[in-house]
């Protein structure tokens, strides 16, 4: 008896260890990723950039690294993929692209990545404060008119506010189910329109060139409400400061009786109030809106001798959607953008384009004083003398939820 169960024993090990078939069977898919460089980039091209492959159900993250010739590949169990590739190749380029459905479910595939070129940005989104704070006990409520957006010089020489526009792309949610503004091709690639969306209003810093510099390592606050939040809500911010700026225009977004527009406090200089360049949407609008979990912000310029006015006039500048006017800004004219989306919700519609954010940065807090805060290159800061931040053009990575507003901390 103790033989034959030896031997029983012997035949069950040469079966667990043989691997003459698959141990996964028909579970395991193959991926072959050909990344693509910009033809005016070629010499790009290189072995050892990362090529990332996140499980869209179950959150798993895989590496694969590229051969001389571009190539990677991935062994994965069938399912639902978004593929993402990031090269920093050097200071002055940063190249990225991604595929946001591959679906491994049936079949191995193959596919190639195109990637898009951009130049770190000079004036960088640094901080998004959206979500708001609680009430006060016994209060149970939450606080959101307390928003406020955070740029950065992040370069080594003077930049210039005057005439830069701040806006946010539509949807304004990230749980939108339907996004109407993309599409996608038969290899997963999404695709954008041309432009970017603008739902509502486009706002513009004042200045007629040089009036408001902003040195290396220096911020500018855009406030919502430029008013000293904290004097009803403790645990909210002070916006009522000198060098602040505010949206602010009683004219177009006067408020109601239900929901004020308060005028800036003392501290804000009327030169600080930014400019409404032009408003769309809804007409009856009276307050402008920016998304409380997931907004999709962004700064922009257009090109030098360009007459922004004159083309926003025109009905060029212009498209209409059930029945709501928005404002379409080419994609060319962006110089940073950030998407944040709603890590609660259940959709994840992508409204920036690739190049100029190639993931999004995920909020799962709201109305607990929780910001969106850029990362700080620590090495590159202890060298320069002055923060320099990361700017990858992916705020999956660039940035993280942190639990305390960062003007807290100057109070």
């Amino acid at each position: 008896m103790k033989k034959l169960t030896i031997y029983l024993l012997a035949l069950l090990s040469a079966a667990c260890t043989s691997f003459e078939r698959d141990p996964y069977g028909d579970s395991v898919r193959t991926l072959d990723v050909t990344v693509v460089y910009p033809e005016a980039y070629a010499d790009f091209l290189r072995a050892g950039v990362d090529v990332t492959l996140s499980d869209r159900n179950s959150g798993n993250v895989y590496t694969s690294q590229t051969n001389a010739q571009g190539a990677a590949e991935f062994r994965v169990s069938a399912g639902h993929y978004r593929l993402s590739v990031l090269d920093m190749a050097s200071d002055e380029a940063v190249f990225n692209g991604s595929v946001e459905l591959v679906d491994l479910s049936k079949e191995s595939r193959s596919l190639s990545v195109e990637l898009g070129f951009s130049k770190p940005g000079t004036i960088i989104i640094k901080e998004i404060y959206s979500g708001g704070c609680p009430e006060d006990p016994p209060a149970t409520g939450k606080y959101t008119d307390d928003k406020y957006i955070i740029l950065h010089n992040n370069s080594f020489e003077t930049q210039y506010l005057d005439g830069l526009c701040f806006a946010t792309v539509a949807p304004y949610n990230s749980s939108t189910a339907n996004n109407p503004w993309i599409s996608t091709d038969p290899t997963g690639n999404i695709v954008f329109r041309e432009y970017a969306a603008i739902p509502d209003c486009i706002w513009q810093f004042p200045g007629s060139g040089t009036d408001f510099p902003l040195a290396p390592g220096e911020d500018a606050v855009i406030a919502y409400y430029g008013v000293d939040h904290t004097a009803t809500y403790s645990q909210s911010v002070n916006l009522n400061r000198k060098g602040y700026f505010v949206l602010y225009d009683l004219l177009l977004y006067p408020g109601n009786t239900t929901h004020p527009t308060p005028a800036p406090g003392d501290q804000i200089d009327e030169a600080h109030y930014m400019k409404v360049l032009k408003k769309t949407g809804k007409s009856s609008a009276i307050v402008y809106v920016i998304s409380n979990d997931s907004p999709a912000i962004i700064i922009f310029r257009a090109p030098d001798g360009y007459d922004l006015e004159g083309y926003l006039a025109t009905m060029e500048s212009e498209i209409l959607l059930s029945s709501i006017t928005y404002s379409k800004v080419p994609w060319e004219w962006v110089i940073d953008g950030v998407e944040v989306v709603d890590k609660t919700g259940a959709s994840r519609t992508k409204r920036l384009r690739t190049d100029i954010d190639a993931g999004a940065v995920e909020f799962s807090a709201m109305s607990q004083g929780h910001t969106l805060h850029r990362r700080l290159n620590e090495a590159t800061t202890a060298s320069a003398g002055i923060d320099i931040y990361y700017d990858t053009n992916n705020s999956s990575n660039d940035f993280y939820e942190r639990e305390t507003q960062s003007l807290r901390e100057e109070l």
